[in-house]
């Protein structure tokens, strides 16, 4: 039997280099069953933006990091182009187990469920409460709607600044592996622009703030 979330499997210290080891051994909901390892945040300890996705790749749950995928790639292309240093950025996922479904040899991702996301949220509680960023960026619905609540629409709402007690500039955009399954090269070009122009709105204001 599950725990009710992961509350009960984070360390007494929460640094970074604590949680990322305690994540390994969390039995709060059951995606770590069919996981390879769990998949803790990367980047500065103190950095000034914070991004969240969804949850782990294939990539991801097999190396361990998150954002190594073509997902991620894709997303470091569009920081570039926004003005953004992606290696000054913390990223992370509100899922931190990979959750697939098998098709021949391939895993396909699957969507976590509320209740799963619900689970997993003390983890990325403490990574905000440990990065303190300036800026938060939630990269797709699963996201913001974990950290925004469940009335929270990106296509209606994203790239905009909304009022969250999260951090001093909250924002919400498009999941870059949405850019990736659209059907043409031109939606994919209209979607990747969507994007770059959001991120581009959080390079402003980070330049602005800087200054």
């Amino acid at each position: 039997m599950s725990a009710a979330d992961a509350s009960e499997f984070l360390p007494p210290r929460r640094s970074l280099t604590a949680l990322r080891a305690a994540v390994q051994n969390c039995r709060g909901c059951d995606l770590y069953k069919g996981a390879t390892q769990a998949v803790f945040g990367a980047g500065p300890a103190k950095a000034e933006l914070m991004l969240v996705g969804e949850q782990p790749g294939d990539r991801e749950d097999r190396e361990g990091e998150p954002f190594v995928g073509p997902a991620g790639k894709l997303l470091d292309r569009a920081l570039a182009e926004a003005g953004i240093d992606a290696g000054a950025a913390y990223v992370t996922n509100a899922v931190k187990h990979f959750k697939w479904r098998p098709q021949g040899k391939r895993r396909l991702h699957q969507t976590p469920r509320a209740g799963e996301v619900g689970a997993c949220k003390p983890w990325l509680e403490a990574e905000l409460a440990r990065i303190g960023p300036e800026v938060l960026v939630l990269l797709g619905a699963t996201a913001a709607q974990a950290l925004l609540g469940r009335a929270f629409r990106v296509t209606q709402q994203r790239g905009t600044f909304v009022e969250s007690a999260l951090a001093p500039l909250v924002t919400a955009t498009i999941h870059p592996s949405s850019i990736l399954r659209a059907e043409t090269d031109e939606d994919r070009r209209v979607a990747f622009d969507g994007f770059v122009r959001d991120l581009a709105m959080v390079g402003r204001a980070l330049g602005g703030r800087a200054s």
